[in-house]
């Protein structure tokens, strides 16, 4: 379980999030608002990538400010931009290079990056130069070095935002797919059609919480 009690964020004198109590159970969870609204640094406290600035977040009882780097292991993070992600060459080294901590002997690494390299439909490419991908397959590829490393879950920030519908597509069936848990942020409310639960953000607050039709209707509303 994620759990955030009375979190608040702020980058210097500006206040991002403010009073922020939730448990997050389910296995699909949207996160909506308006640009600004706090919902991407909603996302990066997860799994630690920011920590409060008040309260405290927790995952499975582990604090994010103390054992972030046990809480990665666990709640992998996926960007908006996959060139954030991608750090090595090719597309092969770039899974492999997630599995650097493993423990794994290099045959082990190398079967377990051909099996994530075929899951992705990467296999033909594997060689290949990463960042001359098109852009549904750096976010494709950008996923797979997330999972590889097999967290319990998965928290996106905006993953279809920069793609074209095509390749937008693509990615949202993938999510949809996961045995993971998945926390997504997104613009793209039909992405959010059979989620368990819908988180609105607005001016750094949750200000409604409730099933997908609910809250997008609430939302909605705050844009008019």
């Amino acid at each position: 379980m994620i759990r955030l009690d009375d979190v608040g964020h702020a980058y210097g004198d500006r206040t991002v999030l403010r009073d922020v109590s939730l448990r997050l159970t389910e296995a699909r969870v949207g996160v909506i608002g308006a640009n600004g609204s706090g919902k991407s640094t909603f996302a990066r406290l997860l799994n630690g990538l920011v920590v409060p600035t008040t309260g405290r977040v927790t995952v499975d009882g582990l604090d994010t400010r103390t054992k972030g780097r046990e809480i990665r292991r666990r709640v992998g993070f996926c960007f908006t931009n996959p060139d954030a992600q991608i750090v090595l060459p090719t597309v092969a080294e770039d899974v492999a290079f997630s599995l650097r901590r493993s423990g794994l002997s290099r045959a082990e690494i190398a079967a377990k990056v051909t099996d994530t390299l075929r899951r992705f439909d990467l296999s033909d490419f594997a060689d290949a130069s990463a960042h001359l991908l098109s852009g549904g397959q750096k976010q494709l590829l950008a996923l797979a070095a997330i999972l590889i490393m097999e967290p319990s879950i998965l928290v996106c920030d905006e993953p279809t935002t920069l793609l074209d519908l095509r390749n937008a597509s693509m990615v949202s069936e993938l999510l949809a797919s996961l045995p993971q848990r998945v926390v997504l942020v997104t613009h793209h409310l039909h992405l959010l059609d059979g989620f368990d639960r819908v988180l609105v953000f607005d001016q750094g607050r949750v200000v409604c919480d409730a099933a997908p039709s609910t809250a997008i209707d609430h939302y909605r509303r705050l844009m008019r």
